[in-house]
């Protein structure tokens, strides 16, 4: 995202203001010239290649962020560089620019949709500000006092009733304490309750180290009366204070009673801290699961991973991290651990009793006698660590290399601290309206559009003054994602697993509820992986971005897109250097009477017919049941093979789930043993038909800013080869290595290869 100065503006002679572009050679532009109007929605189109992201985006976008760029002093420059300016003549007009891309705008895990458009961001100010409390021991709701609030609950219940004021020192932990026993008797106090037990502070007094203890110092000894109040305030003021907020009171009947500053819970006396807004955030150890450290999935080493095929013997290779057998210590190990279960090294996993398996795989105390072959009748007594343990123990601590190795191994689980909640435990008892945080971020942005609504007559007087102007901004966001059909999204939904249509459009509902006016906004096919269905409600979001006070620059093939612009501008007529050059612009009524390939589709005098015949495929099936992950409802798909198929529907119906992570990993593990885990399924039938698998998606295939169509193809290799074959080059030695530019000896090593 980048922002330019803002420079003169063109007018035309009816006042409408305009962007002008002289001499744009970028790429295959051919010396474009070109006016567009601004505070428009405009649409660039042509046919694939024929130069309209050329202009969009490494002209006018470029130019925009130079200029920005050029905005900053000479000094700050000097650390971020400056950028090159695009190949054209002369632009004017230009407003401060905004890309929104077809990319994914993050690879990071932490990155979901509720962080990109900040509705969970208000959503943990909410739940700071007017969340309330429950113990996760027993469900109650907390408490806090202040301290007169604690000694007016005295002498209301335990007036003239024997009462010990106590101040916790040590809750559940292990130790002596000897120094924290001399500590409390420098104060003056002679009496502490340890255990639930008080005792008198002795000389070298302490506890056993190995246990779990809890001490209380005994502040005070009181029977509560009003006359008394000045005293019963000193020593609850000094509770407190000990106490780090937190105090205990001891009856006549031996009965306890916890009072705190913070939030608690009277009855198990656990307390939280002040809740902050990082409190609820699973990006800052404020807020995360300390397990998980707020990814809501752990990478763990499972027996089943480690032991794919239990119909294989240990000798064969079923465990995987050692191999087949050889003259290994670990295998002379497993020989003597076995052989009180009476299985062996030969025998098949699955004929393992549990027991066996168990300490396998975990080891054991016991020494492991194994037989010396140097020193006949004598033996090695060995502890036995247990294949899991090892393994993790070299996940923590190993080498790069062996990291690298254990991530066959590994298998994803939802974290079992949190379940996938992402925090801990403490933030999720923080609720409104009967919802932590996490439920809501579980919903899907329409039932969590549902729940808001209404929501003031359900909470509280205090709750709604607090709440009131950050539930406006949560609906007003919430109300940009329905906008633009991306109702069936959860605010969870990690960004990385968006389509690349679905990433742009939840950028477009961040720029939407930014507010900002006079901007130059340039998308890149935004309508990609809609629904027709939902195209409308697209469109009516981008006029909104107009009707604010900014121009809207879309690249796009899209009917109704450009049917419904304010602008038309066709870059063609071919492809590559066939193409960059206008070949129709203007209003949409005016771009139809053009003779362009665009406008002749789009007016329907041409059109793609629809075939007569349809091919029958081959005859077979490939059919798949019990298909059940995400919101498929026990799907049973059946496919004919040797056909084109289409797989159809609304966004978020389900489609990707079905094919993408259920099917192709399916098919990836019986071809290709791919670790990729498919989506829960009962059966697959058919696989005997097929004998490859090849997924084509919309990543970019090219690893390296060298790799080009030549190389990703192989093309280039016998190009290399070729001339390798020529006389010149056997006469001089060269290889197909002198060739390349990917190798040293072939490239440039001015430019190492990038031209």
């Amino acid at each position: 995202m980048a922002e330019t100065t803002l420079p003169t503006i063109s007018t035309e002679s009816n006042g409408q203001e305009l962007i002008e572009i002289l001499g744009a050679r970028e790429h295959n532009l051919k010396n474009v010239d070109l006016t567009i109007p601004r505070n428009k929605l405009v649409v660039i189109t042509g046919i694939s290649g024929s130069g309209k992201s050329s202009l969009a985006f490494d002209t006018i976008y470029a130019e925009g962020q130079r200029r920005y760029m050029e905005s900053f002093s000479a000094y700050a420059r000097g650390f971020i560089g400056s950028m090159e300016r695009p190949d054209v003549d002369k632009i004017e007009g230009l407003s401060p620019v905004i890309s929104i891309e077809q990319k994914t705008t993050s690879k990071n895990p932490r990155s979901t949709v509720g962080t990109t458009t900040e509705i969970y961001d208000f959503l943990r100010l909410l739940y700071a500000r007017a969340g309330e409390a429950f113990s996760y021991v027993t469900g109650d709701k907390m408490v806090q006092f202040s301290q007169d609030q604690v000694i007016d609950q005295i002498l209301r219940d335990y007036e003239n009733r024997k009462t010990i004021l106590l101040a916790p020192v040590i809750r559940g932990r292990k130790g002596h304490y000897r120094e924290l026993f001399v500590q409390i008797a420098k104060q003056g106090y002679t009496k502490v309750r340890v255990d639930g037990e008080i005792q008198d502070i002795v000389p070298k007094m302490q506890l056993d180290r190995f246990k779990i203890h809890d001490i209380e110092v005994v502040i005070d000894r009181i029977i509560p009366k009003d006359e008394d109040r000045f005293r019963l305030s000193q020593s609850v003021g000094k509770a407190l204070q000990m106490g780090k907020g937190l105090m205990l009171l001891q009856d006549d009947q031996d009965q306890t009673r916890w009072f705190s500053k913070n939030l608690m819970d009277p009855v198990s006396g656990i307390s939280y801290d002040e809740p902050a807004p990082n409190a609820f955030s699973f990006n800052s150890p404020y807020g995360w699961c300390p397990t998980c450290q707020g990814l809501g999935v752990i990478e763990e080493i499972t027996i089943d991973s480690i032991i794919p095929d239990k119909k294989l013997s240990i000798s064969r290779g079923a465990i995987a991290p050692i191999g087949e057998y050889r003259e290994l210590w670990i295998f002379k190990q497993l020989e003597v651990l076995l052989k009180p279960f009476k299985v062996g090294l030969t025998t098949p996993i699955e004929k393992f009793p549990p027991e066996a398996l168990e300490m396998m795989m975990y080891g054991t105390d016991e020494p492991v006698p194994v037989p010396s072959k140097k020193y006949e009748g004598t033996e090695w007594n060995t502890k036995y660590e247990g294949i899991i343990n090892f393994l993790k123990r070299q996940q923590e601590s190993g080498s790069d290399k062996i990291q690298d190795w254990l991530k066959d191994f590994l298998v994803i689980k939802s974290c079992p601290e949190c379940n996938g909640a992402r925090l801990k435990k403490e933030a999720l008892w923080f609720k409104i309206d009967n919802k932590n945080i996490a439920e809501l971020a579980n919903m899907q942005i329409s039932e969590l559009a549902s729940w808001t609504m209404g929501l003031e007559d359900r909470i509280s007087d205090r709750q709604q003054v607090i709440g009131k102007e950050v539930l406006k901004e949560i609906r007003k966001r919430i109300g940009f994602l329905l906008n633009i059909g991306l109702d069936y999204l959860t605010l969870n939904r990690p960004l990385r697993s968006l389509s690349g249509g679905e990433a742009q459009r939840i950028r477009l509902a961040t720029q939407i509820g930014t507010q900002l006016v006079g901007v130059l906004y340039i998308m890149d096919e935004p309508s990609i992986g809609l629904h027709q269905r939902d195209n409308v409600k697209l469109i009516q979001s981008l006029k909104d971005l107009r009707d604010l006070g900014n121009t809207v620059l879309v690249v796009e093939h899209d009917k109704d897109m450009m049917l419904e612009s304010d602008y038309l501008v066709d870059i063609g007529p071919g492809a590559g250097r066939h193409g960059g050059s206008v070949v129709g612009q203007g209003t949409p009524q005016q771009f139809l009477e053009n003779h362009s390939t665009t406008s002749d589709y789009l007016s329907g005098r041409r059109s793609i017919e629809i075939p007569a015949e349809r091919r029958k495929g081959n005859g077979k099936t490939l059919k798949i049941s019990g298909a059940n992950g995400n919101n498929l409802k026990n799907v049973t798909l059946k496919l004919p093979l040797g056909t084109m198929i289409s797989i159809t529907g609304v966004s978020g119906s389900g489609k990707s789930t079905l094919i993408h992570e259920t099917l192709f990993p399916i098919l990836n593990q019986h071809f290709y043993r791919s670790k990729r885990e498919p989506m829960v399924y009962k059966s697959v039938e058919g696989l005997e038909h097929l004998d490859k698998v090849i997924e084509v998606d919309q990543s970019p295939i090219g690893r390296t800013p060298r790799s080009n169509p030549a190389t990703y193809t192989g093309m280039f290799s016998d190009i290399r080869t070729l001339f390798s074959e020529l006389p010149e080059a056997k006469i001089r030695g060269y290889k197909a290595g002198r060739f390349s530019f990917n190798v040293k000896g072939g490239r440039c090593e001015g430019c190492e290869g990038a031209g």
